[in-house]
């Protein structure tokens, strides 16, 4: 087989048609779901994708699943292209990757997105070019399992860049992000107490500052207008969460977050 599509999953029954539908240019779709209580299998196997089922570890570790199942002799896949519920691929994207993997030497490709946030396509604030590492040779890609949550493909060669990208409907409502956010501090939070970082008193509002200004200007919120303003706001204000959190971890000698669920 050329070219495996694989899609994690939890509980995805108002996206996973129209993702599957969207890769119908690949050789087959795998999904590995996470024991979902919707309709997601159903409509999974109903457009034609295979389904597995997988105790939720990490981000990583559900990866590490697809690319041994692209590996077995079921599929014998040469490429992998993971692709979350919440995305699309286009036609043009399908025809570049047909291309790069027919003539290429590199064993993988990142490849941008076009982010929907609350309904509004991102041209700046992070979230454009947005690359991701979603484009592998199974034989030569892993994912480290210690790397819980903004996980990223090990690859034993040389990787390129696509030029057309992928379609990710984001966060639509406030409540949805603020929830995604709450989990990510919390990790993040663990994270920074493992490394050894200690934050002075002043630091959760010095880094409010530093990320707003990173975030608006330097990564061009400003093309977002209104909206490059409020998630510059909201992307900073939890920067400052992030740092009080730890000082108060650290305060109390103790240990928080858990890898965030799909």
């Amino acid at each position: 087989m050329e070219l495996l599509a694989a899609i994690l999953t939890r509980n995805e029954e108002r996206h996973i048609r129209a993702c599957i539908e969207s890769v119908a240019w690949t050789d087959a779709v795998l999904v590995v779901d996470c024991f979902s209580a919707d309709a997601t299998i159903a409509l999974a196997q109903a457009a034609g994708a295979r389904v597995i089922q997988h105790p939720w570890e990490n981000y990583s570790a559900q990866r590490n699943v697809a690319l041994a199942e692209a590996r077995s002799a079921g599929y014998a896949a040469k490429w992998v292209l993971f692709i979350d519920a919440d995305e699309r691929a286009t036609p043009e994207l399908g025809a570049e990757i047909r291309q790069v993997i027919a003539a290429g030497t590199e064993v993988g490709w990142w490849i941008p997105r076009h982010n929907y946030i609350f309904g509004h396509l991102m041209r700046g604030t992070g979230w454009w070019p947005d690359y991701q590492l979603r484009l592998l040779r199974p034989d030569h890609a892993t994912y480290d399992p210690q790397r819980a949550v903004h996980e990223e493909a090990l690859l034993d060669g040389e990787a390129g860049r696509l030029q057309q990208p992928l379609i990710h409907y984001n966060y639509d409502t406030l409540e949805q992000f603020h929830a995604k956010q709450r989990r990510y501090t919390a990790y993040d939070v663990e994270i920074l107490r493992q490394k050894g970082v200690r934050p002075h008193a002043y630091t959760p509002y010095t880094q409010v500052i530093r990320h707003f200004w990173w975030r608006f200007v330097t990564l061009q919120g400003w093309r977002d207008g209104l909206y490059g303003v409020r998630l510059s706001a909201l992307m900073a204000y939890y920067e400052m969460l992030k740092y009080r959190q730890l000082r108060k971890v650290l305060a109390e000698g103790g240990q928080v977050g858990v890898p965030p669920g799909p």
